[in-house]
């Protein structure tokens, strides 16, 4: 008769991690979940997500067409934590503690 030993739980996250990475699957973060797409707040860093198919919230904006964050860290997320769209959707650098 065989008797089968338990894989301790390294030997079995290690198992899962290569399997993820050997399928290509990403592991990247949505900036928003399902249904929703993200926004930047007018005159600040900060940002949202608003329900698709619906406008913005107040005091929140679309982004600039081709510069949408779509992952956590991605290189329009990293922008849009320097950066700031103000009032008339001018486009500038952020300045300290906006």
């Amino acid at each position: 008769m065989l008797r089968f030993r338990p894989l301790p739980l390294a030997a079995l996250v290690a198992t899962a991690l290569a399997a993820v990475m050997l399928t290509g699957c990403s592991m990247d973060e949505a900036v928003c979940g399902g249904g929703e797409y993200p926004v930047q707040a007018v005159g600040s860093t900060g940002s949202a997500c608003a329900p698709k198919g619906e406008d913005p919230p107040k005091g929140y904006v679309r982004y600039p067409e081709g510069k949408v964050p779509k992952t956590v860290d991605d290189k329009w997320e990293r922008y849009w934590n320097t950066h700031v769209i103000d009032e008339n959707g001018t486009v500038r650098k952020a300045e300290e503690g906006e």
